[in-house]
């Protein structure tokens, strides 16, 4: 007998006692090809009554955080608790009900039908009515420029309704402080993740959002974003470009003086230009040197993340509680298995590693020998 498989759909929240129930109320119980659907709320350190909303609407499980941490923080916040949680597939949507909860069947089913890893819900921008002439050319620009830097096809690069299977949200780590959804496809499209374009709908506008405050604001943040993760994933390219250039630079200012000399022989004159020339040249071998140390550094990430990936399977083995999880929230759901907490969850030292009364390891246990002894004959006669 197969296992079942479990879904979890996921909705950060922050201040959404209006719009969530709403947004629940559309979500589905059952999907075709899952066995289990479940709901997770993570609360972003709501000040209004986002929590007990979700109490009454039926929500299996709610992290909560104590403060706000951002969209970022929440998202990976959830996916880690969706994987302690069993899921095998997650979907994210957003509290504000803004896109139509009826395509996650279609999200899921490239997912369950094993020919994606990662789905994203295409909203087609020049189509959503809400959305102005200048941020639909936005919007198509900044999906271009994300695709040449992921390697990846994606229709709606900012879309954050989006489906993951386990391994790939096993292998997902966002850093950025502010959105999570051009990192992600960017480290996607870099990690070779199968990813599929799904379209989806959206709904009437709930309320402004709350991540733009203008359209500079929104222009800003994602340029920053985008460069700023390419240069961690790509750093050869984009600092030996910068050093291209700064080359080139000092090549045409050093040009008037090479001219003189090599065509007319005089060697004098051109102090500004050779000045200004130089200091490019030199600026040229430095950035050159942060390429080189910025691509060590993308190894150095490459083996931490693969490390994190590691560390969290050890820890869905474990049964580790998903951190800031309501206490009255179950853990798991198992037959004749009740909820657990975390020291419930982690093995005792003393039991597993031989700790003495104190706590600390004991010599036999860190030596694998009666008495503390290593095995070794380390007295002076042995040096014979």
């Amino acid at each position: 007998m197969s296992a079942q498989k479990k879904l979890i759909i996921q909705i950060p929240c922050l201040n959404e006692e209006d719009q969530l129930p709403v947004a629940l109320a559309e979500l589905p119980r059952s999907v075709p090809g899952i066995d289990v659907v479940e709901w997770l709320i993570i609360d972003d350190g709501s000040t209004d009554a986002t929590v007990e909303v979700a109490r009454r609407h039926g929500v299996d499980h709610i992290i909560k955080f104590p403060q706000n941490r951002g969209l970022a923080a929440a998202f990976q916040a959830g996916l880690d608790a969706s994987l302690k949680l069993g899921a095998d597939y997650v979907v994210n949507t957003d509290a504000d009900n803004q896109y139509d909860a009826g395509a996650i069947p279609d999200l899921v089913a490239p997912l369950v039908a094993g020919v994606a890893d990662m789905v994203i819900g295409d909203r087609d921008v020049r189509t959503v009515e809400e959305f102005s002439p200048i941020k639909k050319q936005l919007q198509l620009l900044g999906s271009w420029v994300v695709n040449k830097a992921s390697g990846a096809n994606v229709g709606d690069t900012t879309s954050g309704f989006r489906a993951y299977s386990r391994q790939a949200a096993l292998q997902l780590t966002v850093v950025s402080p502010y959105t999570y959804t051009i990192e992600s496809i960017i480290q996607a499209g870099r990690s070779r993740t199968a990813i599929a374009n799904v379209p989806v709908g959206t709904n009437e506008k709930m309320r402004e959002s709350r991540l733009f405050g203008s359209t500079w604001g929104y222009i800003r943040r994602n340029a920053g974003t985008i460069t700023r993760v390419f240069a961690a994933y790509e750093p050869i390219k984009f600092f030996g470009l910068i050093s291209a250039i700064l080359l080139t630079l000092s090549a045409v200012g050093y040009s008037p003086y090479l001219w003189d000399w090599l065509v007319n022989g005089q060697r004098g004159g051109h102090l500004q230009s050779i000045i200004i020339a130089s200091i490019l040249f030199v600026g040229s071998l430095q950035v050159a040197l942060v390429a080189i140390l910025a691509d060590m550094m993308r190894n150095l990430r490459v083996v931490s993340q693969r490390t994190l990936e590691r560390v969290r399977s050890l820890e869905i083995e474990l049964d580790v509680p998903p951190e800031h999880l309501v206490a009255d929230q179950p853990f798991r759901d198992k037959p004749g298995k009740r909820a657990q907490t975390l020291a419930e969850a982690v093995p005792e030292v003393p039991d597993q590693l031989g700790a003495d009364g104190n706590g600390a390891l004991s010599n036999e246990a860190l030596t694998g020998h009666p008495g503390g002894r290593s095995g070794f004959n380390d007295s002076p006669a042995s040096a014979e």
